[in-house]
């Protein structure tokens, strides 16, 4: 299939809205709404190119800020590499010169309009943490634990699985409980490794297991707006998560992990072949550090999964 490289603005204005722009008929998907962009040509450089298509298409004079995420998508006759800018500095009045029609869209709003596969990890990225801490086994006492918690939470990582093998149901309870609140309090989402009746009881969202995602038919029901997760190593993993309607999953691992010394991971070539046949927000998972954020966003990458870079309080 033939390679495409487009280029799309994240285009804000001063009450904080997004612009889209929706596909007229005759294209691709047509009437799908979309971030404004268009292909970029040979020799031209990102921010070049969307300088220039939004100047075509819109009307306006913009300059291009710093990059969000490039997101590899595979379609019947291509394949298409999204590479995705903020634009928040711009003159002139946004126009649809190719007869598109536009919107102006509060961030929060951005999930209900109907999106090609490619524009919906985007959506992700604006709206979702990047980084999503899985906490480490309990090898001291429920206190320091707990401590760890709240450092990790007060260094601004806004997702956390509760993944504790091994421990008494009594005292796994204990620790879900006090860290559901935690997360409430700091306004961060928790995952329940694995446990979707004790996720269902503290009304949070559960990470399935990657043979557990393998044996369920449809999604489990969890509290109102509880997120439902899962690991995923293989395509089969990553397009049953997808069926099964998960907010997103982990994929990996990407590098060598100390956890599974001797294993090399993934890579990230295998990463993005990966990535491309599903529109979910992906984790970038094993042996990687907040350092590796930007490069997990080139990749396609919701952003990083991680135990030892993330607990306690490990910073950008």
């Amino acid at each position: 299939m033939k390679q495409v490289d487009v280029v799309a603005g994240v285009i804000t204005d001063a009450r904080g809205r997004i612009l889209l722009a929706r596909r007229t008929e005759g294209r691709d998907l047509a009437g799908l709404w979309e971030f404004p962009g268009g292909k970029r040509e040979q020799g031209e450089t990102p921010e070049a190119a969307l300088a220039r298509e939004l100047h075509e298409e819109l009307g306006i004079e913009a300059r291009v800020d710093g990059h969000l995420i490039t997101v590899p998508q595979a379609y019947a006759d291509k394949r298409l590499r999204l590479d995705v800018r903020r634009v928040s500095r711009w003159t002139g009045i946004p126009r649809g010169l190719e007869g598109q029609a536009l919107a102006w869209v509060p961030p929060h709003k951005l999930p209900s309009y109907a999106m090609p596969p490619a524009d919906i990890p985007v959506v992700a990225a604006l709206l979702q943490p990047d980084r999503y801490a899985i906490s480490p086994d309990l090898v001291s006492s429920r206190s320091a634990w707990l401590s760890t918690l709240d450092a990790t939470l007060a260094s601004g990582v806004a997702r956390i699985q509760l993944r504790l093998p091994g421990l008494s149901p009594d005292l796994h309870r204990q620790l879900a409980i006090a860290a559901a609140e935690r997360c409430r309090s700091a306004n961060a989402g928790l995952l329940l490794n694995a446990d979707i009746a004790l996720a269902r009881e503290l009304g949070t969202g559960v990470h399935l297991r990657a043979a557990q995602l393998a044996g369920l038919a449809e999604r489990p029901a969890l509290a109102g707006g509880a997120a439902l997760a899962a690991s995923c190593h293989t395509a089969e993993d990553l397009a049953h998560a997808a069926r099964l309607g998960c907010d997103f999953v982990v994929l990996g691992p990407v590098k060598p992990t100390a956890t599974h010394p001797g294993e090399p991971g993934i890579g990230w070539d295998a990463f993005v072949r990966l990535r491309e046949n599903v529109s979910l927000p992906i984790y970038a998972l094993g042996g990687l550090a907040p350092t590796d954020l930007e490069d997990a966003r080139h990749h396609g990458a919701q952003g990083i999964a991680a135990i030892r870079s993330l607990w306690g309080g490990a910073r950008r």
